[in-house]
């Protein structure tokens, strides 16, 4: 007699687990199974019980003991071995998240017309978990989840498998339906509150000399990398305010930021999510984006650019009024414009980072001083050489000296990326002053920004906090391209391309919920739960899987983020006698 399991499939993509109590037996030369007893359901099994039953039998055999009730005795014909050991307590809770978010419940849905031989959301789950956990490509994240790390419910991993479930993520219906389940499941879930999303784009470049055609997506642009001789390709995401990205796009790396808003829009809106208060930085802060924002009833709060010569921007920054005092670095003042009833502008203050522009500036006025000085006593020198060398020579005039060096030190001075924009070229003496006028336009602007909103109904404060918490998109980039390794993309084809942004947007909506529940940093959750591992043990009886002793460090992890903890024996799998 042995104990075994079976599994059953149900319609929504779960899988249940069946303990039969069975033996074997021959039959017209072949040997056949035969349940003995059925045991019931893997998660619902009163493993106390058994342990119970298992010490009884030893007792009755003649083997009892203090070890008796151990489900890991040592048999008569030999020790048991450790055969393996792999990591699960980082996979075993990223796979938990990801049921909780409905994700394979949407992928599900998308294969049930499928004929798929192999579990593609398994494979699906592999590669998100390998890009949160130890990113690195495709084939190497398959030799990881094959030999590294247990994958729950997942059998073997091919390369094939892999690729082929990154063809079925990049297509249009499965983003679709994957994106709005985990927006709407995470909004529940987590008590998100998603009247207000965050938007912001950024850039990664790909090691290459020369783009695709026109057309693809590895093209050249505006690199936020500044790595503007590489193609590269535009990533979209959607925040909540509370970091949790919802929603993910990917464009050529031409595309400009001010032509993706009506797409962006238009793909919201589509999930009928009611009143939504869409933030945005100045880069996207057209009027044709504005107004596309404010269709069907939404609203946007903008950052606006106070330097780009713009009418209303100008009278706003310029009407008096009190500021009211917010925090202790952040003032605000609304003010509102006969010529553009509709919109409301807040300006914001923030005093310290005023003292800093102001002693910024001073320190580059006086490195521009130092250096026009310097210029202009090399030329007085210089000319007091030739007129020296001239009257030793008994030369009535002197030759006029080459001038070269100097000009070439005030281009250098004109050109600098910093100090160049307080200079100001006078055309008929060819000389460089200190713009005045700038500076004091500057200074006017020390420690301010400029927003707009459409919304009537929000504070000047929650505008102002709202358009801060813009943070939260950058930060989800900075850990797109740090912890997830988004860089390098090890793809040429497009859908390929796609698909691995989406991998690395699952794997950082994984890894938010994470440090929500726990409130700590998704670092020290993987370094943690990478230390519980499962043991497979092996002896003439059989093999067995086994948990490592939980440390209460993990089980807190478990519990704050409600994730079971893995079964601490599993795969009891007795050796077959004939």
């Amino acid at each position: 007699m042995y104990v075994r399991r079976i599994q059953r499939r149900n319609k929504d993509g779960s899988v249940v687990r069946y303990v039969q109590l069975a033996t074997n037996y021959r039959a017209n030369g072949t040997t056949k199974a035969e349940v003995l007893l059925n045991l019931g359901r893997e998660d619902r099994l009163d493993l106390d019980s058994l342990r119970r039953l298992v010490a009884s039998l030893n007792r009755y055999l003649g083997d009892g003991g203090e070890d008796a009730a151990a489900p890991l005795a040592v048999s008569e014909d030999g020790p048991l071995e450790v055969a393996a050991s792999r990591a699960i307590g980082a996979t075993w809770l990223l796979d938990g998240l990801w049921k909780l978010l409905g994700i394979d419940t949407a992928l599900a849905k998308v294969l049930d017309t499928r004929h798929f031989r192999t579990d593609v959301e398994r494979a699906l789950f592999a590669l998100v978990a390998n890009r949160a956990i130890a990113p690195d490509s495709k084939r190497a994240a398959v030799d990881w989840a094959t030999s590294d790390v247990v994958i729950p419910a997942a059998g073997e991993v091919a390369e094939q498998h892999a690729y082929r479930a990154m063809d079925l993520l990049v297509n249009e219906s499965t983003q679709t339906a994957v994106q709005e389940a985990v927006f709407f499941a995470a909004a529940n879930l987590l008590d998100l509150e998603v009247d207000v999303v965050f938007f912001d784009t950024t850039s990664t470049y790909f090691e290459r000399d020369t783009p695709d055609t026109e057309g693809s997506l590895r093209r050249f642009g505006h690199s936020k990398d500044h790595r503007p001789d590489l193609p590269q390709i535009v990533i979209g995401l959607a925040v909540t305010r509370e970091g949790i990205p919802v929603r993910c796009w990917v464009w050529p790396g031409s595309t400009n930021d001010q032509t993706v808003i009506e797409q962006v829009r238009a793909d919201m809106r589509a999930w009928r999510l009611g009143r939504v208060v869409t933030v945005v930085d100045s880069g996207f802060s057209s009027e044709a984006n504005l107004a596309c924002l404010t269709r069907a009833g939404g609203h946007y709060i903008a950052g606006v650019k106070m330097r780009d010569g713009s009418a209303k921007a100008g009278e706003a920054l310029a009407r008096q009024g009190r500021y009211q005092h917010v925090r202790d670095n952040l003032r605000v003042k609304e003010v509102r414009l006969a010529s553009d009833p509709t919109r409301r502008w807040i300006i914001c203050h923030n005093p310290a980072e005023a003292e800093r522009d102001a002693t910024r500036r001073t320190a580059q006025l006086a490195a521009i001083e130092d250096e026009l000085t310097r210029i202009k006593t090399a030329r007085e020198q210089d000319a007091a050489r030739a007129r020296a060398r001239a009257a030793k020579a008994g030369l009535k005039r002197a030759p006029k000296p080459s001038d070269a060096p100097h000009r070439k030190a005030e281009c250098a001075l004109r050109d600098h990326p910093s100090l160049g924009r307080w200079l100001k070229h006078h055309p008929a003496t060819g000389k460089l002053s200190i713009d005045r006028a700038k500076v004091k336009t500057e200074a006017n602007l020390d420690g301010k920004y400029l927003l707009a909103t459409s919304d009537p109904d929000l504070t000047p404060e929650d505008v102002a906090l709202g358009y801060k918490n813009l943070l939260e998109a950058e930060r989800a980039f900075r850990t797109m391209k740090s912890t997830l390794n988004l860089r390098p993309v090890y793809h040429r084809v497009d859908e390929r391309i796609r698909a691995h942004v989406l991998l690395c947007w699952l794997a950082l909506l994984l890894v938010r919920v994470a440090e929500r529940r726990t409130g700590t940093t998704w670092r020290t959750i993987r370094n943690e739960l990478g230390r519980l591992h499962q043991v497979t043990l092996t002896g003439p009886a059989g093999s067995l899987r086994q948990l490592t002793e939980p440390t209460d460090l993990q089980t807190q992890i478990f519990k704050d983020c409600g994730i079971p903890m893995p079964p601490k024996t599993d795969g009891l799998e007795p050796a077959i006698t004939r």
